[in-house]
């Protein structure tokens, strides 16, 4: 059984992490797992500009994130969208998306830590079709 608008954005607000899904070179599909936010009907993910997953969304933008609950009865949403680049404000922005799953400062002290290290950038995810299911409806 599918989900309702509102059973989607709960899901978004509970899952603690996603697996983005992007296109290699030659043809065979990445995945890995992220951490995401879900604002403004978009996915924001949070990752590093030397990763796999921005050279392939360079290359081809078309993309799948797969946000679910791995826990019986299994939930999940199956995101086909476009994925866009966005670097600017990113530490602010990965702040937002690391306190989803720490402490305020935590999530400050681990994006200064990954800031200072690589390049940062935001995947921001628009949405084209979402296929959920919700097995605690049977």
């Amino acid at each position: 059984p599918t989900m309702t608008a509102e059973e989607l954005v709960s899901l978004y607000e509970e899952a603690l992490f996603a697996r983005l899904g992007t296109f290699n070179q030659e043809g065979t599909i990445h995945i890995a797992p992220v951490f995401f936010k879900y604002q403004d009907g978009q996915i924001l993910i949070a990752t590093q500009e030397p990763s796999r997953k921005i050279r392939n969304i360079k290359r081809n933008n078309n993309v799948s994130v797969l946000i679910d609950i791995s826990e019986v009865p299994f939930r999940g949403a199956l995101i086909y969208g476009t994925a866009e680049l966005d670097y600017e404000d990113v530490l602010s922005k990965r702040i937002a998306i690391f306190e989803r799953t720490r402490s305020l400062e935590e999530a400050k002290e681990y994006a200064h830590r990954l800031i200072d290290r690589w390049k940062s950038v935001i995947i921001r995810v628009t949405p084209l079709d979402v296929a959920s299911f919700d097995y605690s409806k049977f």
